[in-house]
């Protein structure tokens, strides 16, 4: 697949650095290992040994103290940025703490960041792509934007090739908190169709994939919409993951009952509704998907008779 990757017998390897090196950096290492050199930032030095067993060099640092990131100045010729913003507010301070550390030393060649399609707010289940204007509707995706905003002018200024990947929800059957048929299987509920929303996915293993093509191939100051093809109501996602699933079909109810059930965060999703265009993930990047739709991943795990929940509505 990715045929430009450094081959380390003909030259000298690339360095990558990997920031926030949860379950999707992992699964970048998976890709990477033994041909790049990558060096992995974690707050956590219990991780350390974690991480270097999947083949990354830890590096112990926190994006909230500046003073502890000043070995990543000119390490590394590419960085995949994949922490979460700062916890509160409107403005990323992480972001902004991780850029001065890189404009240290020479800056890298390519950094690529992986931000939310909250950014956009809610669409009314438009269909769109990249060129649509941004408006967050909470201080989640407001510090997204900030975040997006500081890394595409640092881009510009420094020379560095920044690709911005606008990310919808990840599932994955052996992601934490990322199988579809957990929810489903502790009977969470379901908007009615009147009321239901457009939701957006991408399977892990493609957003890893995506990454990987994006630090070779994006272009400067870049925005993709890193996002499977399909375009389904939430409410018929998780029915058609409960029929693959062999679980009883969430129940539907309409959205003045989930007010009065769901939380803030919960509402939150279900109060925004999009369709998202995927072309320059395909096109430019040249990403072929393994999963395009949720309906291919979960239909494997039927057939190979992968491990499934529980049911809690028996």
């Amino acid at each position: 697949m990715f045929a430009s990757l450094s081959h380390p017998s003909r030259q000298r390897r690339q360095r990558l650095l990997i920031i926030g090196c949860g379950d999707v950096g992992q699964r970048v290492l998976k890709l990477l290992r033994g041909r790049w050199q990558i060096y992995a930032l974690t707050s956590q030095v219990s991780r350390a040994p974690a991480l270097r067993a999947a083949g990354a060099i830890p590096l112990v640092g926190n994006l909230d103290d500046p003073a502890t990131l000043g070995r990543l100045a000119g390490l590394a010729d590419r960085v995949l940025h994949l922490a979460p913003p700062t916890r509160e507010g409107h403005h990323d301070d992480r972001t902004r703490h991780l850029l001065q550390a890189l404009s240290r030393h020479t800056v890298p060649l390519q950094l690529v960041y992986a931000s939310t399609t909250g950014v956009y707010g809610d669409c009314g289940g438009a269909r769109f792509d990249e060129t649509r204007p941004v408006n967050p509707r909470n201080d989640r995706a407001w510090r997204r934007v900030d975040a997006e905003a500081q890394l595409r002018a640092w881009g510009r200024r420094s020379g560095c090739a920044v690709t911005v990947l606008r990310v919808p929800g990840i599932y994955a059957l052996d992601r934490e908190g990322g199988d579809p048929r957990e929810r489903v299987a502790r009977g969470v509920p379901v908007l009615r169709p009147e009321d239901d929303v457009y939701t957006n996915h991408i399977h892990a293993d493609d957003l890893a994939r995506a990454c990987v093509l994006a630090l070779l191939k994006g272009r400067p100051q870049r925005v993709i919409h890193a996002s499977d093809h399909s375009e389904m109501r939430m409410g018929d996602y998780f029915t058609m993951v409960a029929a693959l699933a062999g679980l009883p079909a969430p129940a539907r109810i309409s959205r003045e009952q989930a007010a009065g059930s769901m939380s803030t965060m919960q509402m939150s999703f279900l109060s925004e509704s999009r369709r998202l265009i995927n072309q320059r993930l395909t096109r430019e990047l040249g990403l072929k998907l393994r999963y395009p739709t949720p309906r291919e991943a979960l239909s494997a795990a039927a057939v190979s008779g992968g491990d499934r929940p529980a049911s809690s509505c028996t």
